[in-house]
């Protein structure tokens, strides 16, 4: 990923900034997002967006929050203060979204995870994914996913034919974990999709490695944004000002070039085919003789007494401890004594885990796995086969920015965008 991504384009209106290569429509978007979840990246995301919404038409913007409690309400508070900024914005640039336009578009999308069927019951945000898919129109609505694919799986059920009408970028690695039994769903179902998985590339977006003095995640706020607006005010709330905006590659990728052909270099990354997503099925508590492939999707099978508990209820919970401490993921009861629980993990470690459940009988189990760094790696028998058109991030080990696959950076590129900086700062600040 070009590392220029954005550092000289936050809340700095819409200045084409160097080597920026036009792209060929004004597409359309639509944007699921969890923001007010559990990471404030995406109200980051979300400041840079709305700066440089005038280059999108833009279609919908979904709270969807797979874990924290997250609300239309967030994106509703961003907007006021876009509200605040734009008669600023529309000094320098033509084709901002007007407040009012933006607030009819922001829908209520699905708090919580799916469970084991990857889909319940559709949402505010889901009916509007197949009400937007649906228009008539020579584009596709690319369908820009920062969280998880609750409402995406949704619309897809409720709505099959949408499939050949969306294209999906989606920032997947942890989120994948907050949304496994909603991907699982629109894998096994929908591998004809159009569809950008990008497990690690966006790492590269706020990665320090390479970058010139004048551009560091660290210290930006202070030194290039303070005082940029009401927007750049806020900014300041998430990380104390430090650079993050982990799905910005999203709209990134959406302004430099032609998105219709992920394998481009971009500064939303550059994408490889895959023909397999990967799934690894235990029948069996593992052990640190088990390998398995980082971001894969992992299903445990443990077995129980058989109880009189509706198929996939909610009644067990997987405990994973690994480095970044303990976290509890819902397990179901699949009927005939099978208890099932996916996982995916999202970076290289070793992990322990124990299983408990609140059901006469059972009886707490444990075990441990390692991840290894290999993505998507080799096919296995349980893998998920996948269509002509699912793109992942670039395999090739010269583009590892440390053990982040497909985090690579192009300091020209950077050096010539921080050049950039002072011209920028001064349309926003007037």
């Amino acid at each position: 990923m070009k590392k220029l991504i954005g550092l000289s384009c936050i809340l700095f209106c819409s200045l084409v900034v160097t080597a920026q290569r036009p792209v060929p429509v004004k597409p359309r978007i639509l944007i699921s997002t969890d923001i007010g979840g559990t990471d404030p990246d995406d109200n980051q995301s979300m400041i840079h967006f709305l700066m440089y919404s005038n280059l999108f038409n833009t279609e919908g913007l979904i709270s969807s929050p797979s874990y924290g409690h997250g609300t239309k309400q967030n994106l509703l508070e961003m907007i006021a203060l876009y509200e605040k900024d734009l008669p600023k914005l529309e000094k320098h640039a033509s084709g901002f979204p007007s407040p009012e336009a933006l607030r009819a578009i922001c829908k209520q999308g699905k708090q919580g995870a799916a469970p084991f069927a990857g889909y319940t019951k559709a949402t505010e945000g889901s009916r509007w994914i197949v009400t937007c898919a649906r228009k008539k129109s020579d584009q596709p609505l690319w369908v820009l996913v920062w969280g998880g694919l609750n409402d995406l799986a949704q619309a897809l059920h409720d709505a099959p034919d949408i499939r050949k009408k969306i294209k999906v970028y989606w920032i997947g690695g942890p989120n994948k974990k907050w949304s496994a039994n909603s991907y699982a769903y629109i894998v096994a179902n929908f591998s004809d999709l159009w569809f950008i998985e990008d497990n690690s590339s966006y790492y590269g977006f706020f990665s320090n490695k390479g970058m010139p003095d004048s551009v560091n995640t660290t210290d930006y706020y202070d030194r290039y944004m303070s005082g940029a607006g009401n927007m750049g005010k806020d900014f300041k709330n998430y990380y104390g000002g430090n650079v993050k905006m982990g799905d910005t590659p999203s709209l990134l990728y959406m302004m430099d070039g032609d998105p219709n052909d992920p394998m481009k270099e971009s500064w939303g990354g550059s994408f490889e085919p895959f023909d397999h997503s990967p799934r690894q099925v235990f029948n069996r508590n593992t052990t640190l003789t088990d390998t398995v492939t980082v971001c894969s999707l992992l299903e445990f099978h443990f077995k129980g007494p058989k109880a009189n508990i509706p198929p996939d209820s909610a009644c067990f919970m997987l405990i994973v401890k690994a480095g970044i401490g303990e976290q509890k993921w819902a397990g179901y009861y699949r009927g005939d004594g099978d208890y099932v629980v996916r996982y995916a993990p999202k970076q290289a470690e070793k992990i322990s885990y124990t299983v408990t459940a609140a059901v006469p009988g059972f009886k707490e189990q444990a075990g441990q796995f390692v991840v290894n760094n290999e993505w998507p790696g080799i096919r296995g028998k349980t893998d998920y086969p996948l269509g002509p058109h699912w793109y992942t991030d670039r395999n090739d080990p010269q583009l590892y920015d440390g053990n982040i696959q497909g985090g690579d950076y192009n300091k020209e590129m950077a050096e010539g965008s921080a050049a950039g900086l002072g011209k920028a700062l001064g349309m926003v600040k007037e």
